[in-house]
C-alpha cells in the first residue's frame, strides 16, 4: 500500500467521517477553491439531476455559485453514513439570500464514491429546489 492512500479496510468510517467534517469546515471558509479540494482531479458532482460539473474547477463553479446566492452560508454535518468506498453525507445549510435578503435553510444530501486517495470521485447531490425557491422569492 502507498503511503498516503486511502485503505478501505482500515478505520473506514473514522476517516470518512473526518473527511466529512473537513469538508464541511471547508464550506465555511467561504472559499470555493478549498471545497473543490475534497475531489479528485477529474472527480465530479450533479446536484439533483442537472448537468454534472466536472474536475476540480467545475466544482469550484458549482461552489462559488452556492457563495454568490447565500454569501453567508453556514453547513452543518448532520450525519454521515458509510458503506466501504461509499457514503452519504447529510447536511443542512442555512443564511441570507443575497438577492432578497431572506433567510434560507435547506437540507440535503450527498451520495460519494470516494477514491482510494481518499477524494470524492463523484457526488450525487439533492435538496428540494423547490422549497429553495419558495424561501428565496
Amino acid at each position: 500500500m502507498v503511503e498516503g492512500s486511502w485503505d478501505r479496510m482500515t478505520n473506514t468510517e473514522e476517516k470518512t467521517k473526518k473527511l466529512a467534517a473537513d469538508y464541511t469546515a471547508a464550506w465555511n471558509s467561504g472559499s470555493a477553491d478549498a471545497v473543490a479540494s475534497f475531489y479528485a482531479s477529474d472527480g465530479r458532482i450533479i446536484i439533483n439531476r442537472g448537468d454534472p460539473w466536472n474536475g476540480r474547477a467545475g466544482v469550484a463553479e458549482m461552489a462559488a455559485g452556492f457563495f454568490s446566492d447565500i454569501p453567508d452560508l453556514a453547513l452543518e454535518c448532520d450525519t454521515v453514513r458509510v458503506a466501504g468506498d461509499h457514503a452519504v453525507y447529510l447536511w443542512t445549510f442555512s443564511g441570507t439570500h443575497a438577492s432578497t435578503g431572506k433567510t434560507v435553510r435547506v437540507s440535503g444530501w450527498e451520495e460519494w464514491d470516494i477514491n482510494v486517495d481518499g477524494k470524492i470521485q463523484s457526488s450525487l447531490g439533492w435538496f428540494d429546489s423547490e422549497d429553495y425557491a419558495r424561501q428565496t422569492s
